[in-house]
């Protein structure tokens, strides 16, 4: 480095040559002397040698990794780490994975590559979706077809209009199903900086010159090893750095397993969204249960759905489960009593049906009153389904302690809203406004109580006191105050407001449901739940003092006077009725 570059090396340099000089760089500037010495030792010890070339296998691999044979990910995970191994020359693919190229797969999936490569270098999603992506020369060819039909519309005068650029070329390579053809190659891409920079490092540009880049034009990863891929994440995400996979091996048959699928299928079908009409080893140690107790909701493949977006540690061996609508009763009254005291962040969870499209026309259901405080203006659901009872759960993370909302909302920029179901997607707190969270009980100046998220809080107006309609945020979640139906607002169009628009729907839609199950877990430890149970046990004692004071004897002003003496009225304590 540090010399001038002429177009062409003097000195050609194989791949090989290359490949090693990479690799000895990531090898002495993103590894310690300990971390690298412990590498080639394991990679020694599992090693296989033919023609006296050391490489592992794919189920060498496998077996260390300790990959559960029940998610069938074995040969993705492969696909993924023969590519990657390639690196920087991706047309070589799949590789013999040798020392040199495993130093490559572990430097580019720890990110440590950026202590070498840092030109230009921001991330490395096009590289990972390259590694485990498919190109189907037939299928492609026949979806350029259809582009290139679709593309020309005739005007009312029958003059014909191309609509965009159509393409007129494909290139495959890699992993490529069928061929490759002759395909003109288009260069480096906006997505190639990485592989860029790698040759950069080793002064060798003109690498792209010799074909040195496979595209992803019409590549595709397969819905079916996306999902595997995404089962094997839910299922190591509460991993500790010197933990055992094997030790979760109980979530992996029977039931477990098929919510690990079911959780899995919801997170893909956020990536297929589309706008709508627009070796052998020792028995493990026991471990620390994830989760002490599940709830209607909550479960292990959950609890790792959410941790997509949460922190691992706020979650993973943390949450206490504080209101249960089926145990507490659906209220605002039992939810304040189990939720209130609890000073630390929390995830409220909420589940049920969508309401079929009868019901919002029948005038006389169980729905209809709830359905008649909703805006006028509605949008269609937010996934296309033939279930019109299809089973849809949300849920809000809020750092902040609950608290009755008078005229302003509580929350803070931390606050998220999400969906998990039949969608994964999440709304992210914006600073539009700070409409984040509400909690109001019905009264003469709120007839419309309840609790909501996004959405205005009440207003001190004569005319919203006497209003029956909902002010609904662009991006919101609302309950009416007995828990028995919610609506999710998604208005695409308005760009958010408290909570940002969804980055995969990028349409309107709304949620209208039917309650099943609501939950809210608290995220926190023993000190949390400490501080919360004298807080219960200070209500208790003043509850039973209260019963106690001999009231009764008709002077109302004395009973009062005796209440503000023991401190049980006056400021914000009403002592309950006097009558």
């Amino acid at each position: 480095m540090g010399q001038a570059l002429s177009n062409e090396d003097p000195v050609p340099r194989s791949h090989e040559e290359l490949t090693k000089e990479l690799a000895n760089k990531f090898a002495e500037k993103c590894f310690t002397p300990l971390e690298l010495y412990s590498f080639k030792d394991v990679f020694n010890s599992l090693a296989d040698r033919e023609h006296e070339v050391r490489y592992l296998k794919e189920g060498t691999i496998a077996r260390y990794l300790e990959v559960p044979d029940a998610l069938d990910v074995t040969p993705v995970l492969f696909q993924m780490v023969s590519y990657l191994g390639a690196f920087p020359f991706l047309q070589d693919a799949p590789a013999v994975l040798g020392l040199e190229q495993m130093v490559m797969v572990v430097t580019i999936l720890t990110e440590r590559y950026r202590r070498v490569l840092t030109s230009g270098v921001t991330n490395r999603r096009k590289l990972l979706f390259k590694s485990l992506a498919v190109y189907d020369r037939k299928l492609s060819e026949m979806q350029v077809d259809e582009r290139a039909e679709s593309s020309v519309e005739t005007d009312k005068t029958g003059t014909g209009q191309r609509r965009g650029p159509v393409p007129i070329s494909t290139s495959h390579s890699g992993f490529a199903i069928d061929e490759p053809g002759d395909d003109e190659d288009p260069g480096l891409d906006d997505g190639d900086e990485l592989v860029l920079a790698a040759f950069d490092s080793l002064d060798y540009i003109s690498a792209f010159k010799h074909g040195g880049l496979p595209v992803t034009h019409d590549a595709m990863i397969p819905a079916v090893n996306f999902q595997k891929l995404i089962m094997l994440l839910l299922l190591v995400a509460p991993l500790d750095a010197q933990e055992s996979l094997s030790s979760y091996s109980s979530r992996l048959s029977g039931d477990e397993l098929e919510q690990l699928r079911k959780t899995a299928g919801c997170v893909l079908t956020a990536f297929c969204s589309n706008e709508q009409d627009q070796p052998a080893k020792p028995p493990p140690e026991p471990v620390q249960p994830l989760l002490e107790n599940t709830g209607s909701i909550m479960n292990l493949s959950i609890l790792s759905q959410i941790s997509f977006f949460i922190p691992g540690p706020s979650l993973f061996r943390r949450l206490r489960l504080l209101y249960s609508g089926d145990e507490d009763g659906f209220s605002m009254g039992s939810f304040e009593s189990k939720v209130f005291n609890w000073r630390a962040p929390t995830i409220l969870l909420m589940s049920g049906t969508r309401l079929p499209a009868e019901a919002l026309h029948d005038h006389s259901g169980p729905a209809s009153t709830f359905l008649s405080t909703l805006p006028s203006q509605r949008f269609p659901p937010g996934n296309r389904s033939d279930d019109e009872h299809e089973r849809v759960t949300f849920g809000v993370y809020l750092s902040q302690t609950w608290k009755h909302t008078h005229r302003e909302c509580f929350g803070n920029e931390d606050s998220v809203l999400f969906q998990l179901e039949p969608v994964h997607d999440v709304f992210r707190a914006s600073t539009v406004n700070k409409d984040y969270a509400s909690f109001t009980k019905p009264s003469g100046s709120a007839p419309l109580g309840g609790v909501s998220f996004g959405c205005p809080p009440p207003q001190p107006t004569q005319a919203y006191r006497r209003s029956n309609i909902m002010s609904l945020g662009p991006v919101s979640l609302a309950l009416e105050d007995s828990f028995e139906f919610g609506c999710f607002t998604h208005n695409y169009t308005s760009q958010g407001g408290a909570f940002q628009t969804s980055v995969e729907r990028k349409f309107d839609f709304q949620e209208r449901f039917e309650i099943s199950s609501i939950e809210v877990w608290g995220c926190g430890g023993d000190e949390e739940a400490k501080h919360q149970a004298e807080r219960w046990a200070w209500e208790a004692r003043e509850a039973e003092a209260r019963r106690k004071i001999n009231l009764g004897t008709g002077d109302l002003e004395a009973d009062r006077a005796l209440l503000e003496m023991a401190g049980l009225v006056g400021a914000n304590r009403s002592g309950g009725s006097m009558a």
